[in-house]
């Protein structure tokens, strides 16, 4: 133990220490080494200075406006700095858009982001706008933090260098037109907007406006510019943090990319009807008091033009109108529209993933996703400070004097800036449109972080969450956010040595206390801790830098695993006290069922990954100890699960004779092959249930699928993926309507019903099993071919490595394949065929595994063929 907390002390203050000036850390972003300039550096903002609203407490869901006059003689040649603020900014120069943020991280290690404001200046005057949310609240995007903002510029023009830094010389507002301490949306969404435009100064961010005696000083905070904002002192009376430690903060330069902001206007109008309510509507939208409403369906919306739609007037307090738009597609944005409207009139906008008209023609049942607007007279132009993902949007009018005109209803869609655009193509058109879905769902929920599904919880998460790495690596070629990911998921560990495993987020620093009361059935997933995405990491990249802050808080809880051991000698799934065990949403009938399957799983963490990236790392004493405790666990969980007579592992066999029938599952099976766990290598009924699904195995929900594809390819049964591709995914209501991979492999529409979750089995299945590419060395220093086409007409993609991308391009004539592949120069290689199969490539010894055989296969262009294997 103490070894591993000096060896987090030497990386943290490797991480925190002698931080990088702002003009240093733009030398580092803007230089030629890639791989430096976005390594999570600790950085300083001095001169700048921490600044607040003058004030004694922070309410929350407040919000500030700062704002900056400066005067440049020319145009700058440069304009570029960075910012920090909690917990969410918006920047505008001269009152356009420039950039929001940050990122979701640990508020004691706050991202200072990038900032480039050249685009934006002018010569004369100019103003710097700032608004900043604090959301007090928790959130699935903020598990807490002190309010806060601090901005370092350097701007270079003709006439000389200019240095703009927040100090008190900075201007502050409260905004009103956001009300200070309004209520949170539901658990893990912190704002439920309301702004009423009548409050807000117009023009507040533009050279012309004149600030008038509501504005005042900021207030310099006791904090330092190179820690977050946490470390300051204060009498907040949010739910923020306390003061965070000096000596365990710092601010550290953002990892990846700005994101990417793009406008797509809505398809178009899918309905419009009068609303007459029976209650005040305030009733629903703060309580949901049942029998409010009655919409009717006639339509009211005439169109006046392009992308505009004129509406009734309301002026009784019993009337409304709804007009819902619809998206070509599922995405992740800002929903956005102006409105010609009466001072007053008051529009709630709610965003929905799956809506059926024929249903229903509300839309507000998605966890409360709904924002209000009030408007100032005549054109009023909206968009929600916070991010939704749907693919419905409808607005509620009511409280207009008169007919209102709705135009330009779209959302600023936010991605994160891939450097490649995936190549997954079939002339198949069910799986060509599963493989687009898939990409757009990846989109939306790998923007910053990589979270579940931006419609409900947006926060990162381990164990099934983490399979979409695989997906990042292979289809966009981008390791940035994935390095990210293991780094702030990591920052998430617990004193008793544990993983908060959605960090950085709220939810399970609120469940500690419930565990603790037993008051809550979700506390931190250990699984999802146990996950190997360090190790794949590893050996897809090959880059250590992004191990080494996790691996000493990995070390971590590998000695937290290990004192949780019962009599006999296996981890426990009950009475864990804070924690607890999950595994699966649908594979499982009791809790006591799931301790089979987590054994195998942590035995297969500690011997095939944890034991090898301590090696990687040079800590062979940690790899032989922690090897030592998977061969352990496996021999302990063999002799408690393991079935003789049924030649598999049974979830249930301990207690076999109080159930009815044998339990198995999908998840036990796979990790019992992958990791070659059966005893005397007998996979044969493994392989079989995998392949049959009898009625006494429990399956997985659609984010571990991947578990028994990963396992059915290795055994040469991927026919049975693409049954699966075909017949369970391609058909999924959220691909056909949504462009995107739901949570359940059932979604209702007008429900909590995730349409666009994390479910990427198609994509990185796709590459490492039907096209079979899959590194044998870190970093695909070596790297292994086995394709495994079953009857697809054809297929191309582009799988892409550190050494390069690997093109792939199969067709099907009559019998055979005809597959070309192309590989990276300087590359090792093998390719893996059935044994049946003649080949002249130069054979290679020992043979593959499951009745294969391996062939040495050259860098550059090569061509073979191989038989067509139908569904068995």
């Amino acid at each position: 133990m103490k070894q591993i907390l000096i060896l987090t002390a030497l990386l943290l203050a490797q991480a925190h220490g002698a931080p990088l000036t702002s003009a240093e850390a733009t030398a580092l972003r803007k230089g030629g080494d890639a791989h430096a300039a976005w390594q999570p550096r600790a950085i300083t903002l001095a001169p700048a200075k921490w600044i607040w609203l003058p004030s004694q407490r922070t309410l929350p869901n407040t919000f500030v406006l700062f704002r900056k006059e400066i005067e440049l003689s020319a145009a700058p040649a440069s304009a570029f700095g960075w910012i920090a603020a909690d917990s969410r900014y918006l920047v505008t120069v001269n009152g356009q858009r420039a950039q929001w943020g940050p990122a979701p991280c640990d508020p004691r290690n706050l991202d200072a982001d990038a900032l480039d404001l050249k685009p934006f200046l002018k010569a004369g005057t100019n103003v710097i706008g700032v608004e900043v949310l604090f959301y007090g609240h928790g959130d699935g995007t903020w598990p807490g933090g002190k309010p806060g903002l601090i901005l370092n510029l350097e701007i270079e023009a003709a006439g000389g260098r200019q240095q703009v830094v927040t100090d008190r010389n900075w201007q502050a507002l409260l905004d009103r037109a956001h009300p200070p301490g309004h209520y949170k949306r539901w658990f893990l969404r912190a704002l439920q907007e309301e702004f009423d435009a009548r409050l807000r100064p117009l023009g507040w961010d533009t050279a012309s406006f004149r600030p008038d005696a509501r504005w005042v000083a900021a207030q310099e905070l006791n904090c330092p510019a190179d820690k977050g904002s946490s470390c300051g002192g204060g009498g907040w009376s949010a739910d923020s943090v306390d003061r965070t430690a000096p000596e365990i903060s710092s601010l550290r330069m953002r990892q990846i990319p700005p994101t990417r902001e793009t406008i797509v206007a809505a398809k178009g109008l899918a309905h419009s009807g009068r609303v007459h309510w029976k209650r005040d509507p305030a009733d629903w939208f703060d309580v949901r008091m049942p029998d409010s409403f009655v919409v009717d369906a006639n339509p009211v919306a005439v169109a006046r033009g392009e992308g505009a739609w004129e509406l009734p007037a309301t002026p009784k307090p019993d009337e409304g109108v709804e007009v819902t738009f619809e998206f070509t597609e599922q995405m992740a944005g800002f929903p956005r529209f102006s409105i010609e409207a009466p001072a007053g009139t008051i529009i709630e906008v709610m965003a929905q993933e799956g809506h059926d008209p024929q249903k229903t023609r509300w839309l507000d049942s998605h966890f409360f996703s709904w924002s209000r607007f009030i408007c100032r007279e005549g054109v009023n132009e909206f968009e929600a400070f916070d991010f939704e993902s749907f693919r419905w949007l409808q607005l509620h009018i009511r409280n207009a004097s008169r007919p209102v005109i709705v135009r330009n209803l779209g959302l600023r869609r936010r991605q994160y800036d891939w450097p490649r655009t995936p190549v997954l193509r079939t002339s198949e058109a069910p799986l060509q449109r599963l493989f687009d879905a898939s990409i757009n769902t990846l989109r939306n929920s790998a923007i910053e972080t990589i979270v579940d599904g931006m419609g409900r919880e947006r926060q990162q998460y381990s164990g099934d969450g983490g399979h979409q790495m695989h997906a990042i690596r292979y289809a966009f070629g981008e390791p940035l956010i994935v390095a990210r990911y293991l780094r702030t998921f990591s920052e998430g560990l617990t004193k008793s040595g544990f993983f908060l495993d959605c960090y950085p987020a709220f939810d399970r620093l609120a469940r500690l206390p419930q565990r603790e009361l037993d008051a809550a059935y979700w506390g931190p997933l250990l699984d999802h801790g146990v996950g190997f995405d360090n190790w794949n990491h590893y050996l897809e990249t090959g880059d250590l830098d992004a191990e080494r802050e996790p691996f000493p808080r990995l070390l971590r809880f590998s000695d937290y695993l290990w004192a949780l051991r019962d009599k006999n000698g296996l981890l426990p799934v009950e009475d864990l006290g804070i924690p607890n065990v999950w595994m699966d949403h649908d594979a499982y009938r009791k809790q006591r069922d799931r301790q089979c399957a987590f054994n195998l799983y942590t035995a297969a963490m500690f011997t095939h990954a944890l034991a090898p990236l301590a090696e990687a790392l040079g800590d062979f004493a940690h790899a032989a100890e922690v090897r030592q405790r998977g061969a352990e666990l496996l021999r302990a969980t063999i002799a408690r699960f393991w079935s003789k007579e049924e030649r598999v592992f049974l979830d249930n066999l301990p207690w076999l004779g109080e159930d009815t029938a044998p339990r198995l599952s999908d998840r036990a099976l796979a990790t019992s092959v992958l990791f070659d766990q059966c005893p005397g290598g007998d996979t044969a009924a493994a392989l079989r249930a995998l392949a049959e699904t009898p009625r006494n195995m429990g399956l997985s929900y659609p984010c571990n699928a991947g578990w028994r594809y990963w396992a059915l390819a290795k055994l040469g049964r991927a026919d049975v993926i693409l049954r699966d591709l075909r017949m369970r995914w391609a058909t999924m209501r959220s691909v056909v309507q949504n462009n995107a991979l739901q949570e359940a492999w059932q979604a209702q529409p007008d429900s909590t019903s995730q349409w666009s979750h994390s479910p990427l089995a198609p994509v990185f299945v796709l590459h490492q099993d039907i096209v079979g590419l899959r590194p044998l060395a870190p970093g695909f220093a070596k790297m292994q071919l086995r394709p495994q086409l079953g009857d697809l007409p054809d297929l191309e993609t582009i799988s892409h490595t550190p050494r390069g991308p690997v093109e792939f391009k199969a067709r099907r004539e009559g019998a055979s394949h005809h597959i070309t592949v192309k590989l990276p120069q300087h590359c090792a290689a093998e390719l893996v065929l059935p044994a049946n199969v003649p080949s002249a490539f130069p054979p290679l010894t020992p043979d593959g595994p499951a009745g294969t055989k391996r062939y040495r296969l050259p860098a550059g262009t090569s061509q073979f063929s191989m038989p067509v294997t139908q569904l068995q």
